[in-house]
């Protein structure tokens, strides 16, 4: 199978693929939206907008893979299946409701840490108010700003079957020290996660106290 695609659920007999190119932040050109939409076409596929801010192309054939990243000159979405994955950024600079331009932020965090390997799949959520459109609360790490306008920062949320609550590991903070301790919490998971483990179950194995004391 070729890189960077996932085998569909089978069920007309046939094998389909999934790709991801990667789109940053959430934000892309007009004309690199209208080149997936014209490849997918090309190659009998469909489009899917996900809530992790990309476009999946569906229904690919296996053969057609290699000629379509190729012809989209994009790099995928997960480099690697143990590494910084996604990094969802709320629409807060146009939003009433946001209490932190926040975009910049994430787009920072992004270029800063995005592809990152560690020792599992890893999400970040940055959100401009504790509404949290983008469910910074589940992720490994999330980035919101409080009711004043200040940023705050938990760690270790799990969505899914074995979910598990964020814990709030600093308050307070502005965008640099964000950018520090986001670096410290990775350099942390890196050194003491083991192979596969969220970042949450090492904080249940070490507890969260240490981590603060390790870290701030």
């Amino acid at each position: 199978m070729t890189k960077y695609s996932r085998l569909q659920k089978d069920i007309s007999g046939k094998k389909r693929y999934t790709i991801n190119p990667y789109i940053e932040a959430g934000f892309i050109t007009p004309d690199n939206l209208i080149k997936i939409g014209e490849i997918a076409k090309k190659y009998g596929g469909g489009l899917r907008i996900n809530s992790t801010q990309s476009i999946s192309i569906i229904n690919l054939k296996e053969e057609d893979l290699e000629l379509i990243w190729k012809e989209l000159d994009m790099n995928p979405v997960i480099r690697s299946k143990y590494s910084l994955k996604n990094i969802e950024i709320c629409s807060s600079n146009f939003c009433r409701m946001s209490k932190y331009p926040s975009i910049g932020l994430g787009m920072k965090i992004t270029r800063q840490f995005y592809g990152l390997e560690l020792p599992g799949k890893t999400k970040i959520g940055v959100s401009g108010c504790k509404n949290s459109c983008i469910s910074a609360y589940s992720k490994d790490i999330g980035v919101v700003a409080d009711g004043n306008g200040n940023l705050f920062i938990t760690v270790g949320g799990i969505a899914g079957l074995n979910s598990r609550p964020a814990d709030i590991l600093i308050e307070n903070i502005n965008e640099k020290e964000v950018l520090e301790i986001i670096k410290k919490v990775l350099r942390y998971y890196n050194s003491y996660g083991k192979r596969g483990e969220k970042l949450g179950n090492l904080i249940d194995r070490v507890g969260i106290e240490k981590l603060k004391k390790e870290l701030l």
